[in-house]
């Protein structure tokens, strides 16, 4: 105790050199913080973003992952609803499982007759109410992430009805129908280059096509009867052949990606059934399943993988994190420069405290000869520096996580925007300091060290120091 006391009277003897030390502490605590609460909410967000829209497992025919891109309809999955039933019926995997939906994934063109253009497209058929409730989930509570989600277009009572991508509602001449904003009209020079089409012409070509793949088709259900812009989907079935369906566009979603913006069509399971498999066997290309938390997808995966060991099925199962290799990237991109920014900050505090510490033994060697004198040993000189290190740390550690905490607030209530790369709507930025309360006790923690490290130089310098010399030192 009465090392502590000593050390406090010594810290307050020399403020102005001690608050400069804790404040260069603090700074280095504070700026770790900042930066890792703001990876933490990166990572996060990714993260919810991903599993709200593609789920946390996915389950392929076997093969897929790796060929299926080119020809998803010859790696469907036949009987997909008794897979579904075994997947959520089981007592274990069930009670995990939020959502079990299937899909089908597709490539095509997408074409609008109206005004000739097209552009090929990546079409996905869902659920419409699964698709839904799978946006909703936000397990780690960011606030705002769904407050710039509209509700979907999408309905499970009319297979006709699909949503795009704004990208791919400019591309295809539907601004004005979708009422897509900050969308330019076309260049004249593109409108002077192409022959500008007739109202008679338009249906001869959609005709054509349809023509073209009348013999793979099973009749089209009944054409919504909304007043929405229509397009053609052409694509090729299971069997090879042409296939064409009219699709309603009722609603243009951003995708956040502007590679996805500009492709993306997402269409009821029907008719993206029948557009890939025609008259043929209705199958889907994955059977997506979204857990309610994330930490159950490793006890989820091995259950998955025992049950279809069990009952013979030819199936794989793919997380999202393979499924997006982006999420791996952005953690070891992140986590580099936050090493990168500890190891700065760490060399700073070490030789800041190094420089403290070193000037305090000079001034007060007089001091340490007369307690070496009075029967003080070596190792209590050795511990008297230590502790006023450990104090300078604590302080200084501890006003930086309170700076920082201070900082995050204010921040998260500014309703600060942010534009984060290759994306198209700006997001609320966020800094997520509960979200990261072991990255706190270890800056915390780490930056008492490291200043006692400091100290410990100067402290051996202090003790090693010669009796008579220090007394007679001036």
């Amino acid at each position: 105790m009465i090392t502590f006391k000593i050390a406090c009277r010594n810290i307050l003897r020399n403020r102005r050199r001690s608050l400069m030390t804790m404040s260069a502490i603090a700074v280095g605590a504070t700026a770790m913080l900042l930066f890792g609460a703001f990876m933490a909410f990166l990572v996060l967000g990714f993260q919810t973003t991903t599993v709200a829209t593609g789920g946390h497992l996915s389950v392929f025919r076997t093969g897929y992952f790796d060929y299926g891109a080119g020809n998803p309809a010859a790696y469907g999955i036949a009987n997909y609803d008794s897979v579904k039933k075994l997947i959520t019926d089981d007592p274990v995997l069930g009670p995990l499982v939020r959502v079990a939906t299937p899909r089908v994934t597709l490539f095509g063109i997408a074409g609008n007759f109206a005004v000739d253009a097209s552009k090929t497209f990546m079409g996905v058929g869902v659920v419409p109410s699964d698709r839904e409730q799978m946006a909703d989930w936000n397990d780690y509570h960011l606030t705002g992430h769904h407050s710039d989600r509209l509700p979907s277009a999408l309905r499970d009572d009319d297979e006709t009805l699909g949503v795009i991508g704004l990208g791919l509602g400019r591309i295809l001449g539907l601004c004005q129908a979708l009422a897509i904003p900050d969308c330019p009209p076309p260049p004249e020079s593109a409108a002077t280059d192409t022959a500008p089409a007739t109202p008679d012409a338009a249906p001869d070509v959609a005709v054509d096509i349809s023509e073209l793949a009348r013999r793979d088709r099973e009749p089209v259900p009944a054409r919504s009867t909304s007043p929405w812009p229509r397009i053609d989907l052409l694509a090729a079935t299971a069997g090879g052949a042409p296939n064409v369906v009219s699709l309603s566009v009722a609603q243009a979603e951003s995708q956040r990606i502007k590679e996805l913006d500009d492709n993306y069509v997402g269409m009821h399971l029907a008719l993206a059934q029948q557009l890939l498999y025609g008259r043929g066997e209705h199958k889907v290309t994955v059977l997506v399943l979204q857990l309610y938390h994330t930490d159950d997808m490793t006890g989820a995966r091995n259950r998955l993988l025992a049950l279809f060991k069990e009952h013979h099925l030819d199936l794989e199962i793919r997380d999202f994190t393979e499924l997006t290799p982006q999420y791996h990237q952005v953690l070891g991109l992140f986590g580099s420069i936050f090493v990168f920014i500890a190891v700065i900050m760490s060399v700073i505090v070490l030789f800041t405290v190094v420089n403290t510490m070193s000037m305090s033994v000079m001034e007060r060697t007089n001091e340490i000869g007369t307690l070496r004198a009075m029967g003080v040993r070596r190792r209590g000189i050795r511990r008297q520096f230590l502790m006023e290190g450990l104090l300078l740390g604590l302080v200084g550690a501890s006003a930086g996580v309170l700076l920082s905490l201070i900082i995050a607030a204010i921040i998260n209530q500014s309703g600060v925007t942010w534009m984060p790369p290759g994306q198209v709507t700006p997001t609320p930025l966020l800094l997520l300091m509960s979200g990261v309360p072991k990255l706190i006790v270890g800056t915390w923690l780490g930056l008492i060290v490291i200043a006692a490290l400091g100290a410990l130089v100067p402290a051996n310098r202090a003790a090693r120091m010669p009796v008579v010399d220090a007394l007679r030192h001036v």
